[in-house]
């Protein structure tokens, strides 16, 4: 007689663009998760026919995924007041589809819930696998912290599983007084085969307006200080005169009310004269093809819980400048697939950039060392491994 594969709902609420990095390793989960011995669901928000969400956009390409739609609320609204207005209006749908989901869990035997720690996916996953005696698993992508609010606590105290993206995270999970031995650390993953170095190379530059001879370095990410695009800038008007033929691409959105901070970027750049080496590209989607036309990938943000952007930059054979900090010396080793320096050590962060401006040799090493990094410890096959010990120790 054959075994019943064991139901694993996954929870993924996000509707605003652009798809966020914990979206998108669950999407990746999902998709290699092993179908002999799971049966694959997941929960998002549709949207209209006519303008789908980014969450459902990606779920619908995966194979063999069950997809149930569900509406638990906004993301984001404009105000304090509008919020409570907001939270009002939706809260009858998102009820409704909670009370969906239980149903839904009975129905297709579902074992496990798993879900990110966006507070509104998290409160919802615990308070189904309550209702329904299943296990819920709450998947940890930043490090925790006294930011977070009664909803998303809650949640991460009731789970019967967290999984931490980095020992970083799950550290904090531990310091917080969270029980160790329901914490698991499964490390990101991308798919190297996504990844083409170099390919596009000359007409990315030719886009951007960048010289042959210059030397290009690249940093993408959401616009806000911790993850350091001031800092870079900094450290780039120390070591300026040493690389006149250097050039900065920042890539990312501002996620600042009304733009204060990429304001403040244009002022470091303007204080240090900087304006013919940078460029600032705003968001963008064809991070592989800015990744082409890079030499060196930078970006000192502090505390990241994982950073796969790094690991992106590290698929493109690009060596990587970053700090010694959070959970990046777990994906990056120094000396050999990049260079780390201390927060708030602006020289050293200076120093480490015009090592590798100075030795394109050494830059390609360790662009060659990075690529087989991910190759051999970061891959879907790797994330699936990680996510399937945790299934396996909620079935014991």
């Amino acid at each position: 007689m054959r075994r019943r594969r064991i139901g694993v709902l996954s929870i993924n609420g996000a509707t605003l663009p652009p798809l966020g990095a914990d979206t998108w390793v669950h999407a990746q989960i999902l998709a290699v998760v092993d179908r002999s011995t799971y049966d694959i669901h997941a929960a998002c928000t549709a949207g209209p026919t006519s303008a789908r969400t980014p969450t459902f956009s990606v779920l619908s390409k995966i194979p063999d995924l069950k997809i149930h739609t569900v509406r638990l609320g906004r993301e984001r609204v404009a105000s304090s007041k509008h919020k409570k207005i907001g939270v009002l209006v939706d809260l009858p749908l998102a009820v409704a589809s909670i009370g969906g989901l239980i149903w839904y869990t009975f129905r297709h035997h579902i074992g496990m819930i798993h879900t990110t720690d966006r507070p509104r996916d998290a409160v919802a996953a615990v308070v189904i696998a309550r209702t329904t005696r299943r296990k819920s698993i709450v998947h940890a992508h930043v490090a925790f912290g006294d930011w977070m609010g009664a909803p998303l606590r809650w949640s991460l105290r009731h789970a019967d599983a967290l999984v931490a993206v980095s020992a970083f995270v799950a550290r904090s999970l531990v310091r917080s007084g969270h029980d160790p031995a329901k914490i698991h650390v499964v490390l990101n993953c991308i798919d190297p085969h996504a990844w083409r170095p170099g390919q596009g190379r000359e007409a990315a530059r030719h886009e951007l307006g960048l010289p042959e001879s210059s030397l290009v370095l690249l940093s993408v990410s959401r616009l806000f200080k911790e993850k350091g695009p001031g800092e870079l800038l900094e450290a780039v008007a120390l070591i300026r005169t040493e690389v006149p033929d250097l050039r900065v691409v920042i890539t990312g959105s501002d996620t600042t009310p009304n733009g204060e901070f990429s304001e403040e970027l244009r002022s470091i750049v303007k204080k240090h004269n900087l304006g013919d080496q940078v460029i600032f590209t705003g968001y963008r989607s064809d991070i592989a093809r800015l990744m082409a036309a890079a030499d060196i990938y930078a970006m000192p943000s502090f505390e990241e819980p994982f950073g796969l952007v790094y690991a992106e930059a590290m698929a493109m054979k690009l060596p990587v400048v970053a700090l010694n900090s959070g959970g990046v010396p777990e994906l990056i080793e120094h000396g050999v697939t990049g260079l780390l320096s201390e927060p708030g050590d602006r020289a050293a962060l200076a120093a480490n950039l015009l090592a590798l401006l100075r030795d394109p040799d050494r830059c390609s090493r360790m662009g060659e060392a990075g690529r087989a990094t991910i190759e051999n410890r970061f891959t879907p096959a790797d994330l699936a491994r990680g996510i399937e010990s945790v299934y396996q120790s909620m079935l014991q």
